[in-house]
């Protein structure tokens, strides 16, 4: 797949440039690429500058889930970048596993030093993530471990919001435009309670079910054996007809879970970082 520059209006051409500029400036560099739509946004940029060698590098674990990983394979060869798949085994790091506040801090810590130590074997010094504006109001301690180990956020400088991320990407033809906002499977473990390998498992695949069933935004938050469901308010008379809502308590009860709710406040990215903000007062 080509960068159409083409598809940007006028207007918007010229903050794409900057984006441009940015990334050559950096020279030859390595993008930590989830496959989402920021990391996307940001490798078509880095190809469409022609700076010589772009290596994506896309860190594997077991908050990342096989769909994602799918999705990262298809986007980095549509675009015909250098691409790596790195497994990273973050259930052995015990900061991780024990789901305090600082927990997205020690998993980004982990899996950048990891790109970090990538890049070098392959005489790469610059290394940038797809952070945006947005993100910069929100509870990301992982923006922290990535600055202190020298991640650039081109995307913050050239001042893109979530939202101009995903028109831009519209105008270049990138299919990811819409994709809805992603997050690790951690993040679907109140904090304090420990994360291990079979609570993981049983959200990806009850995910994985109502996604199925035509549902779009989807977190299945994982309270014990309580599984609390968040979709679009507008999506509530789908899960709430007799014959979805049967097959769903089925389904969910037959990968382990116990009770099955619906959050009636309907889904939020983010709401388990309200808890995180209130733990760490």
């Amino acid at each position: 797949m080509s960068i159409n520059e083409d598809g940007l209006p006028p207007e918007s051409r010229e903050k794409f440039e900057q984006l441009k500029c940015i990334l050559k400036g950096y020279g030859e560099l390595a993008l930590a690429f989830s496959g989402g739509v920021d990391s996307s946004f940001l490798l078509a940029a880095a190809m469409a500058a022609d700076i010589g060698r772009v290596l994506a590098v896309t860190s594997v674990s077991r908050f990342f889930t096989q769909k994602e990983k799918q999705r990262a394979r298809k986007l980095s060869g549509e675009l015909g970048a250098e691409h790596i798949f790195q497994d990273l085994d973050i259930l052995g790091n015990a900061d991780v596993v024990r789901n305090d506040v600082r927990r997205c801090y020690f998993c980004k810590h982990h899996s950048f030093s990891l790109i970090k130590n990538l890049a070098e074997g392959y005489g790469i010094s610059c290394l940038v993530h797809g952070i945006n504006m947005d993100d910069l109001g929100e509870y990301r301690p992982g923006i922290e471990a990535a600055r202190e180990l020298g991640f650039k956020a081109p995307l913050v400088e050239a001042g893109f919001s979530k939202m101009e991320i995903r028109r831009f990407s519209r105008g270049l033809g990138l299919e990811i435009w819409d994709l809805p906002s992603q997050s690790c499977l951690a993040t679907r473990i109140p904090v304090g309670e420990p994360i291990v390998s079979e609570k993981l498992a049983m959200v990806e695949r009850a995910e994985d079910i109502l996604a199925e069933m035509g549902l779009t935004h989807v977190r299945v938050r994982c309270h014990g054996m309580l599984a609390r469901i968040e979709i679009p308010l507008d999506e509530f008379s789908i899960i709430l007809e007799n014959d979805i809502r049967e097959r769903v308590c089925n389904a969910l009860a037959g990968i382990g879970f116990s009770f099955i709710s619906l959050d009636l406040g309907g889904y939020e990215s983010g709401k388990m970082n309200m808890t995180k903000k209130k733990a760490g007062r």
